[in-house]
């Protein structure tokens, strides 16, 4: 028995018997391959910025409230630290971030300049390096010979080239701009830093009971980082449980230390 198909060009033909079960396999194995692709990382200019930025925020801040927790200190005193502190923390970690951010793509744009001038008055050395690099990586002479002729054509792809394989440095972005970065990370430090904070303004109306804002402000911060984990998860394609629980377990240390330290320090010097 015999079923019809239309191929590409809009004709009517007949299959072969078993013809149409093979297309089929064929789909179904194309499924297989295409269900087993490594799932791409979340892309976003700033992502970065935002998810580190809000990571180190809750950590510093909730670190900051074990150990004036732990030195048996008031709400207010909690309250007036905690927010001076991440106010001039979120300041520093802008700045820092717009610093670099810019000091990087600069650092970029400059060696894009040595190389070009390099590839411009002395092509045949600057060809011969690519060469030996692309027979390191593993091509044969001729493939390598072949790739490099190519390049050879167009000096502006050749001069990124150089820059990306040789020295591992990626072509800079003109219409880059740092102070985006500054900006987002300063905003992500304040907005994700607060969370700690929240319990001990939320529960005022409730009770006096530090102990309770304590355990509030552990609560908040756990289900903050948590939500950071799986973010920071989602970028990289990593398992959303397992980076949740590598978040969470940072800023369990980090505030175990500061709060142990502030005991320490208040029975020891009174």
């Amino acid at each position: 028995m015999t079923e019809n198909s239309t191929d590409t060009n809009g004709r009517t033909r007949l299959l072969r018997p078993g013809e149409n079960k093979r297309n089929n396999d064929n789909d179904n194995d194309d499924d297989d391959v295409e269900r087993g692709r490594p799932k791409e990382p979340w892309k976003g200019e700033l992502v970065k910025s935002i998810v580190y930025a809000g990571l180190d925020a809750i950590v510093t801040c909730f670190s900051l409230i074990s150990s004036i927790s732990a030195g048996h200190l008031s709400s207010v005193d909690v309250l007036v630290l905690g927010f001076a502190n991440l106010v001039a923390d979120g300041i520093s970690m802008g700045f820092g971030d717009f610093i670099s951010s810019g000091t990087e793509n600069d650092v970029a744009a400059k060696e894009r300049a040595v190389t070009k001038w390099d590839v411009t008055n002395h092509i045949t050395p600057q060809l011969m390096e690519l060469l030996q690099k692309y027979q390191m990586l593993g091509m044969s002479t001729e493939d390598a010979a072949t790739v490099v002729r190519i390049f050879a054509k167009y000096k502006d792809i050749l001069v990124d080239e150089k820059m990306m394989a040789q020295k591992g440095i990626l072509p800079p972005e003109e219409a880059y701009k740092p102070w985006k970065n500054g900006l987002v990370t300063f905003a992500a430090f304040i907005f994700f830093g607060s969370a700690p904070l929240l319990s001990f303004i939320i529960l005022i109306p409730f009770t006096d009971s530090e102990i309770i804002k304590f355990v509030g402000a552990c609560v908040l911060s756990g289900i903050s980082l948590a939500l950071l984990g799986i973010t920071k998860a989602k970028i990289v394609g990593q398992s959303y449980v397992g980076s949740a629980m590598v978040t969470v377990l940072n800023g369990a240390i980090a505030a175990s230390a500061a709060y142990g330290l502030g005991w320490t320090l208040r029975n020891v010097a009174g």
